[in-house]
């Protein structure tokens, strides 16, 4: 089998990137991960890139044609899939077009509901019964792409945003990877 060269996109802490980088060393695992992008210098992620000699790059997202360097590198490392991974920058339109059905993003919510940011703390002050993850496909609106797959637990009375995270990040380590198998599977 010849697995896709994939791209990772982080922006923080890395956990999904390191799942993904172990999910991808076993042999029947549809994607390699070539290349990780992020948009924050000091995210603790590049240590994962690192760590597995993964080439990384940087990008400052306020130049105004940092686009085009994304697309540059992704051709330089000929990337054909794209994961985001905790990535907290909206994806250009530009390279949803250049990648299109090519790009995942998990977030940590049940979609449609939590679109965007501080999505734990919205589900305590609406009082939700059931939290989670969705792996979805990116598309020109925020959190709107059609859904891969989507992992569900409920939320106790008792459980605070750290605890929310904790069990939305144990189920993206499962929904990730699961996600990207139905995709190739599928192709």
């Amino acid at each position: 089998m010849v697995k896709k060269k994939t791209c990772v996109f982080i922006s923080g802490k890395g956990t999904n990137l390191k799942n993904l980088i172990l999910q991808s060393r076993e042999k029947i695992f549809p994607i390699k991960i070539s290349l990780v992008i992020s948009d924050n210098k000091n995210a603790y992620g590049v240590i994962y890139a690192k760590k597995y000699q993964i080439p990384y790059i940087f990008i400052n997202t306020k130049l105004v044609n940092y686009e085009n360097t994304i697309l540059f590198n992704l051709r330089k490392y000929k990337i054909s899939f794209i994961c985001l991974a905790g990535y907290m920058k909206i994806v250009s339109n530009k390279l949803i077009k250049n990648y299109q059905r090519k790009i995942i993003n998990i977030h940590p919510s049940l979609l449609p509901k939590f679109k965007g940011l501080n999505t734990f703390s919205r589900m305590l002050k609406n009082k939700e019964k059931k939290g989670g993850c969705t792996v979805h496909y990116v598309n020109e609106k925020l959190d709107s792409g059609n859904t891969i797959i989507q992992k569900k637990f409920f939320i106790n009375d008792k459980d605070d945003e750290k605890i929310l995270k904790y069990k939305t990040q144990k189920l993206e380590y499962r929904a990730f990877p699961e996600a990207i198998i139905k995709i190739f599977r599928n192709s």
